[in-house]
């Protein structure tokens, strides 16, 4: 096997290399203005611990594999192009009214409990760029009025007019008959050639959701539609710059859905958060060859902390309706809880509470952190690890980056001790703790509110500052047992290079399984079979397209199931992918009531409701070669003497703390380092608090064990 992996996070740029029996890891600093520069940087890092060039490796590797925060930033940074609407004439308000509390969403828990006072989101679709025209199709698809092609162009024009350079359509109940899409896209590109267009889409919400919800479809076309423009030439720009060393296959773009495909199967919306999801897929990869079933996957990188689990009852947890920045869209995402606790989060003193508060902000990799020394001077997560003793300031990033460790105690004590009063040893303290604390309140909502015991769960911490900060929230949540995986400071890049080819495609429709007033089950299998056999065509010609062979194709079939006109719905893996008999509708009901008893209690079911689907989804995909990450067997042994020695402060503790320090370089398979101590790789720091113990596994992965 051959390839590399990248994934680039708001302030390092990780690669991982397989090159036949080689593994390698490498980091830089993700460049911003030029995704590109950083992504080069990496992996001629990497290519240089196994003595080849960056020309050579490209040449000669299986594949590319890119996660990307290009989207990401574009929605910061509002730098997309200018989007017009055109919809059905009526619906011009849906956007602009937000389901009427659309104006929390995005917003943290505390703004959210008052509503009132948060502010609307800038919109990006501004209403003079919103045009209806006059068609209508009913909820069954059947056509009521048909397309005015002389209104929608004049619509068109008006909407060039005010200045629309990208066009959503957006029409009522197009994702049962998308005709009139169809044909106003028609008349766009009658009005205005692509060779007049260029590059800007006109993009047909149908195609980008397949689920009904007028807003949240619509949303999920605009965000496509606005992120394009820097996707297609970002990502062009590193395609050539792949090109130019060699690289001559097609470059695979890792999906939030969990799968990856090839660029021209790859919609801009589908990037969104994709890094964190490539860190998922390859914790659940982990769980079976670690026989570890219940894993709370934790991610903490330079601007953000990621929560994702892994459970023992197989339960893959999708967000459906997921936020993206403001926005509530319906494109499925695997499910992630994102915090803004990274290395880079900015601690600030809190006059009004007399607190000490992290994040969300982060001070990225430009400027970054105070300790830097590239123009940061507010202080963040490390400059207070740095201030603790935890990190070696001629070390860090593998030497690439020197850290000021004078910089790092003049932001702390300029911006928490003159105001708090703290002294400065106290009030690095208070940073950790308040990161600490902040993980630990979120791990323990993301787990309890799915009614699971986080006690029951292992840890998993990945991310360059995962291993530095996991005795602290594993301390807070009472969890005995974290462990670090092999390559934890790239996990992410590594799980990219461990995905499938993977596409999602799903269908609304109102289809009773049972009918509570008739007390007669679905008896008629042609609208399910019909829309089964519709989705896992469209999967399979993606998977085609981009040159998979036919016998490899697999696909299952999930639906989306509630009870008469409840809100709560339950996502059900069809045992099958077409109903045959009454035997296939019974059992599908079986599966629906049981996950509806686990998740809301046995007795809350309501079957005198009756039971219906909503949607239909097909996930079609073809299993790649994976990674060799198997655990230790090695006996547990006493470690070596420390490299040296080393001054550390830790919360709950008066005065430094003599701690010892190790080369990663000088520990084996088995090794058992007793707490306090710290490990020291060139890419990340492993930290044993006092009262844990860190074993030593394969190819850089830890247990950290509670013992006291």
């Amino acid at each position: 096997m051959r390839q590399v992996s990248v994934d680039i996070g708001g302030t390092f740029t990780d690669c991982f290399l397989v090159y036949d029996d080689a593994y390698v890891e490498a980091k830089s600093l993700t460049t911003h203005h030029n995704l590109a520069s950083g992504f080069m940087e990496a992996l001629a890092q990497a290519c240089a611990q196994i003595d080849l060039d960056v020309q050579t490796v490209l040449s000669t590797v299986d594949a590319v594999r890119y996660a990307t925060t290009l989207g990401t930033n574009a929605l910061i940074e509002r730098s997309g192009p200018s989007v017009g609407i055109i919809t059905t004439a009526g619906f011009e308000w849906s956007v602009p009214l937000m389901r009427a509390r659309g104006y929390g969403d995005g917003l943290t828990e505390a703004a959210q409990v008052n509503l009132p006072g948060a502010d609307r989101p800038v919109p990006l679709v501004p209403v003079t760029r919103i045009a209806g025209v006059q068609e209508r199709v009913d909820y069954a698809g059947t056509v009521v009025l048909p397309v005015d092609e002389d209104d929608v162009r004049r619509q068109v024009r008006r909407l060039v007019d005010e200045g629309a350079q990208a066009f959503v359509v957006a029409l009522a109940n197009s994702v049962v008959n998308p005709a009139h899409e169809k044909e106003v896209e028609r008349i766009v590109l009658d009005e205005y050639p692509t060779h007049l267009l260029g590059a800007i889409p006109i993009v047909l919400s149908h195609r980008v959701s397949g689920r009904k919800g007028e807003y949240t479809r619509t949303m999920s076309s605009v965000i496509d539609a606005y992120l394009h423009d820097q996707m297609y030439h970002g990502l062009g720009s590193l395609e050539v710059e792949l090109r130019r060393n060699g690289y001559t296959k097609p470059m695979l773009l890792v999906h939030n859905s969990g799968g990856m495909a090839q660029l021209n199967s790859t919609s801009s919306l589908q990037t969104i958060h994709s890094g964190p999801v490539a860190g998922l897929e390859a914790t659940n990869y982990l769980s079976g060859t670690y026989n570890q079933p219940n894993i709370i996957a934790t991610d903490m990188g330079g601007t953000s902390f990621d929560i994702g689990l892994v459970t023992s009852d197989g339960v893959k947890f999708y967000d459906f309706n997921p936020v993206i920045d403001r926005w509530l869209v319906s494109t499925p995402m695997t499910y992630l809880h994102t915090l803004g606790a990274g290395g880079g989060s900015i601690a600030r003193y809190d006059r009004l509470w007399d607190a000490i508060e992290v994040g969300p902000e982060s001070a990225g990799s430009d400027p970054g952190p105070a300790c830097y020394g590239r123009g940061g001077r507010l202080p963040t997560t490390t400059d207070a690890n740095l201030v603790l003793g935890y990190l070696d300031a001629d070390n860090y990033a593998g030497g690439t980056i020197k850290l000021s460790l004078r910089r790092a105690q003049r932001a702390i004590e300029e911006h928490i001790c003159k105001p708090s009063g703290l002294s400065l040893i106290e009030a690095a303290k208070a940073i950790k703790r308040k990161v600490d604390t902040n993980m630990a309140a979120a791990i323990f909502k993301e787990v309890a509110v799915k009614g699971y015991n986080p006690k029951n769960f292992v840890a998993l911490s990945y991310g360059g500052g995962g291993p530095l900060h996991a005795c602290g929230y594993a301390n807070e949540l009472g969890i005995q047992n974290v462990l670090v995986p092999p390559f934890s400071s790239v996990f992410s890049a590594l799980g990219a290079g461990n995905m499938n080819q993977l596409h999602i495609h799903e269908s609304s429709l109102y289809l009773m399984v049972y009918d509570a007033t008739t007390r007669q089950m679905l008896g008629d299998y042609r609208v399910f079979n019909d829309n089964v056999a519709e989705l896992a065509a469209k999967g399979r010609n993606d998977l085609l397209r981009q040159g998979a062979d036919p016998a490899d194709i697999r696909s299952r079939v999930e639906v989306d199931m509630r009870y008469g006109n409840q809100l709560a719905q339950i996502g059900v893996v069809c045992p099958f992918e077409q109903l045959t008999s009454h035997r296939d509708v019974i059992e599908l009901l079986d599966l629906f009531s049981n996950l509806y008893a686990h998740r809301y209690g046995e007795g809350s079911q309501a079957p005198e409701a009756g039971v219906r689907i909503n949607v239909i989804r097909v996930v079609s995909y073809v299993d790649h070669e994976k990674f060799d990450l198997q655990p230790t067997h090695a006996d547990p042994r006493p470690a070596p003497s420390p490299s040296r020695w080393r001054e550390c402060h830790y919360p709950g503790i008066d005065g430094a703390v003599k701690t010892a320090v190790y080369d990663v370089a000088v520990l084996d398979e088995g090794h058992v380092v007793e707490g306090p101590a710290l490990v020291e790789t060139p890419r990340t720091t492993y930290l044993a608090e006092p009262g844990w113990q860190l074993t030593v596994g394969r190819t850089g992965s830890a247990v950290l064990a509670k013992t006291i």
